[in-house]
């Protein structure tokens, strides 16, 4: 069962590494807005037609936004983390808490 975890766990970091290096990317009002994120939902870029605002704001305005875009999907994948350590609490599954944490993105969970 161990040995399943771990080759489950590799699998997972495969599948996630994979999901980092995808791209895709969206787009709105014919074009006038533009995103690309990773395959984790990670926004890497936003483009703004420079009809939509100032040309001096323009960099400015869409850096911000791909900041503060990945700061609330780094607090949603937290609270998913959370929510689904608090449903296998009680299970002593081994590799399991690995598991949760490459969900997260972040640290090893209990």
């Amino acid at each position: 069962m161990l040995r399943q975890a771990q080759q489950m766990s590799g699998r997972m970091q495969a599948m996630q590494d994979d999901l980092k290096a995808a791209t895709v990317t969206g787009s709105a009002g014919e074009g006038l807005v533009e995103v690309r994120m990773n395959g984790l939902g990670q926004m890497l870029g936003l483009k703004l037609a420079p009809a939509l605002l100032e040309p001096a704001q323009q960099l400015e305005i869409e850096r911000l936004i791909t900041l503060a875009v990945n700061d609330a999907s780094d607090k949603a994948r937290q609270l998913h983390a959370e929510g689904m350590q608090s449903l296998t609490s009680g299970l002593d599954v081994p590799g399991l808490g690995d598991a949760l944490a490459q969900l997260s993105g972040g640290a090893r969970q209990g």
